[in-house]
């Protein structure tokens, strides 16, 4: 069956295509490079056709608006690329939670067709996602597939297996995943960190975002003991953790003993390491990012990074200035499932301030514009390298008070008079 269903032909799939087509692929390096260039050449057959992607990471014509109503890009997490061709117009972006992307995309779609990349497959005649099983893992089984099989592409395990039989068929293909350095933390950023570490208990279950300062938290746990990770990133500063035995998740309540994640990206030691490795499985962000699923595990920990806070504790982690910079990926997700977690803990980090210094980062109120990403009642502790803020359980008085505790000094006595002014102080 396997070489009935190989091809030369990256363009196949086209046939397969129903007029107005929603295609998904899937985020970063599970992209397939090959399929969508395929897909853009034979535009001119197209109508109506949207291709749905979160986090794309390699430049393409439909982000310029090159092929009109006949191929367009509908992103669910701005990326480098993607960001200034949402503000010139030319990609459309869904807010949402990472959770439900698989249920909005179902939403939208009649009929869903998936195009991904995956590891060669084993002599089962079982492909591998590999280093992305998002929300397109949650569509085996469920809708239409075609592959494209790179020799570079990690064989990883968990619920992103698909059989032959579920595929309509394949290419392969040889190049090397994109590699995305960690961000390098500061002094500052270490100086958060350590407040973090400081509070996470032994045996807690982990979740770290994307940033310098989440890399920073997970080097501070080199001394902890019994840890487990359920998260949605899996990230280059886990592999010491693992390596070393601090990472063992002997007390984790779902899927003990093993690292849970829904993509991995970094660079090639992290595709190396969890090639073949069976401590790590990649599962559906459906399941990965469910509050539910997460609150089951005991001291669960939320790590992610914001933008700004403001006096009542709202977190705008996706806009800067009113202006769409990323979007809410699973930062809510996890933070709500700690909240339900039994001894959870959720944490929001950022510096104090911006702009080398000029702007205060712990605000009065957010800017015109700018989007709440996690809600005030949902929001914990907010840190700064000042700091801890507690905000869980408090009054507006006592959160105004802790988050001028933790913003910059040279910015306390204005944030003093201005929540005095709001009658918040």
């Amino acid at each position: 069956m396997l070489a009935t269903k190989r091809t030369d032909d990256a363009a196949a799939f086209v046939d397969h295509l129903h007029p107005s087509a929603e295609v998904v692929v899937p985020i970063a390096n599970g992209e397939p490079v090959v399929l969508l260039d395929a897909l853009e050449d034979h535009a001119q057959r197209l109508y109506g056709t949207t291709v749905h992607q979160m986090h794309a990471l390699r430049d393409r014509r439909m982000f310029h608006g090159e092929f009109g109503d006949r191929l367009r890009h509908v992103s669910y997490f701005l990326s480098h690329i993607t960001r200034p061709r949402f503000h010139e117009g030319h990609v459309d972006l869904v807010p949402n939670h990472f959770s439900e992307v698989y249920d909005l995309i179902t939403r939208r779609s009649k009929h869903p067709y998936v195009i991904a990349a995956a590891s060669p497959p084993d002599q089962h005649g079982n492909f591998s996602l590999g280093v992305s099983a998002d929300y397109v893992a949650s569509f085996i089984g469920r809708a239409p597939f075609f592959l494209e099989v790179n020799r570079q592409m990690p064989r990883t395990s968990g619920r992103n297996q698909i059989h032959i039989s579920q595929i309509d068929g394949y290419i392969e293909v040889d190049y090397p995943l994109l590699e995305v350095p960690p961000a390098q933390p500061s002094d500052v950023d270490r100086l958060i960190g350590g407040f973090v570490a400081e509070r996470v208990r032994n045996g807690s279950t982990i979740q770290a975002g994307i940033g310098a300062i989440p890399n920073a938290v997970l080097a501070h746990l080199r001394n902890h003991r019994d840890m487990g990770v359920h998260t949605e990133l899996i990230s280059d500063g886990l592999i010491d953790l693992i390596e070393a035995g601090v990472v063992n998740g002997v007390k984790k309540a779902n899927n003990r003993l093993k690292v849970i994640g829904t993509f991995a990206l970094g660079t090639q030691r992290l595709y190396d390491f969890v090639h073949d490795n069976p401590t790590i499985e990649m599962w559906s962000a459906r399941y990965v990012n469910d509050p539910r699923v997460i609150s089951r595990d005991v001291d669960f920990v939320s790590i992610n990074a914001s933008l700004a806070v403001d006096f009542l504790g709202q977190c705008a982690s996706e806009t800067i200035s009113g202006r769409y910079y990323s979007s809410s990926g699973g930062q809510s997700d996890f933070a709500r499932g700690a909240a339900y977690s039994p001894g959870g803990q959720s944490f929001i980090v950022l510096q104090s301030t911006a702009k080398d210094g000029e702007l205060s980062r712990i605000v009065p109120q957010l800017s015109p514009g700018d989007v709440v990403t996690t809600v005030k009642n949902t929001v914990d502790m907010v840190v700064t390298e000042f700091g801890v803020a507690e905000l869980r359980g408090r009054t507006i008085r006592e959160r105004t008070q802790a988050l001028i505790s933790v913003a910059h000094p040279k910015f306390r006595d204005e944030l003093t008079r201005t929540a005095a002014e709001m009658h918040y102080l």
